[in-house]
């Protein structure tokens, strides 16, 4: 055996002249068939037992799938029975296709039948492999045998079809099974054969699957194949196209979007991806992909953290941190730019009004899927100054001046740095009330009074009151400005304050109703030259500016 890379055997590209898929756009969605109970179940360490397979099927029902493929009811007793149970229980409502699958050998299809007598609409999924690998290794047959294996099957099908004496509406579906692993000619010949021998017309058309089961290629050229298939097949109105993509090379929602764009119609997958090896194609990510391009995905994504709960605990598999839509990190922002430009994309949205989701690094609007706005941005070391503004905001309601987010900002990355770790918002809030709202207070009023006097047309601001310094001295304060923070400046000046320069300031309410306080956020520049912020906050706006000021001034001299 060759060494490393060099024992793999290149996939061979097909030959297809003025392919067309790459200037189509996906613009509504394919017929979805689950095949969780099926395909996802038998990748299961520990498969669903009945109680767990009745409530997935309903959750699926719920979500607006109208196939879905129930099982394997021939291969085992259980199967059969859960079958059984869906039926005679009447959990199928009357609008969905229950599918059911079965390799083409005549005891399991007689099998098959019995299991499903009874329902209302019911697929018949009937598949064998043909690619070039299995039939070497396999099989060890040429592509007629295998041929003859499917066209047995399909007549025999066919045959019990005719035969059933029930009112049960039945279709079918085929599988060339490997497809993506088949001569592109030959899967295109062995289903010409089994659509003659199904008797399949444009009013009661057979569903041919091409599944990608193991994947094998780039996506572009699973679509080559689907495209190529297409426009061979001999009967092309009277058969549905339908894929099965896996994810072996991680592409598996890839090579199925772009199969739909070279002309299939019907896709089959599972949630969050569950099954054999990798897995399948992710339906939750593809309709949820469509969603983001403003296609409407047919299926109800809008509480994806119950999808999840029901998902891992019926079936014991856990959902990864980055899977999309649906992961817990994947609504999260720990960069510091990107938490700036989602802070701003906020920002726009609320002042703008537009009916567009136009926010950075966001694709989808979290409240869409039933996830929420809070754990969009989480703070660490890498944090940058936007995203604990962002979290002051939305958590607590504070909403700092631009100017001011610099300086919190080093406050809290020094914070995580001594711990080691992101901050939780409360971590974030005490960080903010340690360095902000719970200052030594130096100078500490203990007695204020604010008013406003005129005088030969000119209005005058007066403020009075009491200052203890360093908790023992009580000194008398008096002030007279154009407002109330020039009004107190000049009161504190005669104490030793008067190196001390305003800059800024801003305020805001943090709460609703008569009983609102407001915040205000004051910016001065220090005897140093270095400018420093402080908060205020009281129910009358004038006071909350003047305790801004001393909170600057005692953070400055601690």
């Amino acid at each position: 055996m060759k060494p490393g890379f060099e024992k793999y055997i290149p996939f061979q590209q097909i030959k297809l002249e003025n392919r067309e898929w790459p200037n189509n756009v996906i613009t509504k969605a394919p017929i979805w068939c689950s095949v969780d109970l099926r395909d996802g179940n038998q990748a299961l360490v520990d498969p669903m037992n009945m109680e767990e397979k009745i409530e997935f099927f309903h959750t699926l029902v719920d979500m607006g799938f109208k196939e879905i493929e129930i099982g394997f009811p021939s291969a085992s007793e259980t199967e059969y029975e859960i079958c059984r149970e869906l039926i005679e229980g009447n959990h199928i409502p009357d609008d969905v296709t229950i599918q059911v699958l079965v390799q083409a050998r005549e005891h399991l299809i007689r099998k098959t039948f019995e299991a499903v007598k009874g329902a209302k609409n019911v697929i018949i999924h009937f598949y064998n492999s043909t690619s070039t690998l299995q039939r070497k290794v396999v099989f060890k047959t040429d592509m007629e045998g295998v041929t003859k294996i499917a066209i047995e099957g399909a007549k025999l099908i066919k045959q019990l079809t005719d035969e059933y004496t029930g009112d049960t509406n039945f279709r079918f579906e085929y599988s060339p099974e490997s497809f993506s692993g088949t001569e592109v000619e030959n899967a295109v010949y062995i289903c010409d054969k089994v659509m003659e021998a199904l008797g399949s017309t444009k009013e009661n058309p057979v569903i041919l699957n091409l599944p990608n089961t193991v994947e094998m290629c780039t996506p572009n050229t699973y679509a080559d194949q689907v495209e190529y298939f297409i426009k061979h097949i001999k009967n092309r109105e009277a058969c549905i196209i339908s894929l099965h993509p896996h994810n072996d090379r991680g592409t598996g929602v890839a090579s199925g979007e772009l199969a739909l764009l070279a002309g299939a119609e019907r896709v089959e997958g599972t949630l969050f991806g569950n099954g054999e090896r990798t897995g399948n194609l992710d339906i939750v990510t593809m309709g949820l992909n469509m969603f983001t391009q403003g296609v409407d995905p047919k299926l109800d994504f809008s509480n994806l953290p119950k999808l999840r709960e029901i998902y891992e605990r019926c079936t014991d598999m856990k959902i990864n941190p980055r899977q999309p839509y649906i992961g817990e990190l994947v609504f999260t922002a720990f960069s510091g730019s990107h938490q700036d430009a989602i802070n701003k994309g906020m920002q726009y949205m609320k002042d703008s009004g537009t009916e567009y989701w136009e926010i950075p690094y966001l694709p989808i609007d979290p409240a869409d899927v039933g996830r929420e706005y809070e754990p969009i941005i989480r703070i660490n070391s890498q944090s940058g100054k936007g995203g604990a503004a962002f979290v002051m905001s939305h958590n607590f309601g504070y909403d700092l001046p631009k100017k001011m987010h610099p300086e919190f900002s080093k406050l809290v990355q020094k914070k995580c740095e001594e711990l080691g770790r992101e901050l939780i918002p409360k971590e974030l809030f005490e960080v903010f009330s340690e360095n902000y709202l719970e200052v030594h207070q130096k100078y500490a009023l203990t007695k204020r009074k604010i008013y406003e006097e005129s005088e030969n047309g000119k209005d005058y601001v007066h403020f009075k009151g009491k200052m203890t310094i360093n908790g023992a001295d009580e000194v008398t304060l008096s002030g007279v400005g154009n407002g109330p923070i020039d009004a107190f400046f000049n009161a504190i000046k005669k104490f030793g304050l008067d190196k001390y320069e305003f800059i800024s300031y801003s305020q805001h309410a943090i709460s609703q109703g008569s009983d609102s306080k407001a915040v205000s956020y004051i910016e001065l520049k220090k005897p140093d030259g270095k400018n420093i912020f402080g908060i205020g906050i009281d129910s009358n706006v004038n006071v909350a500016s003047v305790l801004g000021v001393l909170n600057a001034i005692n953070r400055a001299e601690m």
